[in-house]
């Protein structure tokens, strides 16, 4: 399996307008040229996948155990890392190869058209009850119930199972989890200010660190 695959930053929502005049709420992405930092093979690991490692950090600031892997391929420490199984394939100009250690991947391993998967982390919410969490409706209006308008209503009966059922929709803690989209239609490519324009919004808060990959 092949596959093109980078880490970016999300810099916020704008409108892009196609060419037929139609408006489209769109996504920014910064992505800096990331660098192939280990590659994992069948026979040695059991399965094939790429790391790659995007924006610089500093020596003093890196854990020795991810400081020995960068000695090892002679760069420097990369705040974020990622792994994309599969092998990533390389573009150089109209030449393509299979990625190797130290190889630099910009954005345009991606072309405009092309759908993807963003993958980040969704903004936490804190605690939310279950209109919010779940989009319960609530309950009625009227007949004296102005404090159960937003309650979640019987979560289990008393003789039988005399017990709250495994996975019962409640309130609960919210958002703040690993949420991925797919079929994400890329916009625009622009190497000159490594950016990629996706349609729609994605997972993550301003300046969240996200995953595209095909």
């Amino acid at each position: 399996m092949k596959v093109a695959g980078l880490i970016g930053k999300k810099l916020g929502m704008t409108r892009f307008f196609e060419e037929d005049g139609t408006n489209v709420g769109v996504t920014l992405i910064e992505v800096k040229p990331c660098v192939v930092t280990q590659i994992k093979t069948l026979e040695k690991d059991g399965y094939e996948a790429v790391q790659i490692g995007y924006e610089l950090r500093q020596e003093s600031k890196t854990k020795k155990a991810q400081l020995g892997l960068f000695k090892k391929i002679n760069t420097e420490p990369r705040k974020h890392l990622a792994e994309f199984r599969g092998k990533i394939i390389v573009k150089t100009g109209e030449e393509e190869k299979p990625a190797e250690i130290g190889d630099e991947l910009k954005v345009d391993q991606f072309t405009e058209g092309e759908k993807v998967k963003i993958s980040g982390k969704s903004k936490g919410k804190g605690f939310a009850g279950v209109v919010k969490r779940h989009g319960f409706a609530g309950g009625p209006k009227t007949h004296g119930q102005t404090d159960r308008v937003r309650a979640p209503g019987s979560v289990g009966a008393s003789s039988y199972p005399s017990r709250v059922f495994k996975g019962m929709r409640m309130g609960g803690r919210m958002g703040g989890e690993k949420n991925t989209r797919s079929n994400v239609r890329i916009m625009r490519v622009d190497v000159e200010k490594n950016l990629i324009v996706v349609k729609g919004p994605v997972p993550g808060a301003i300046n969240s660190f996200v995953r595209i990959w095909n």
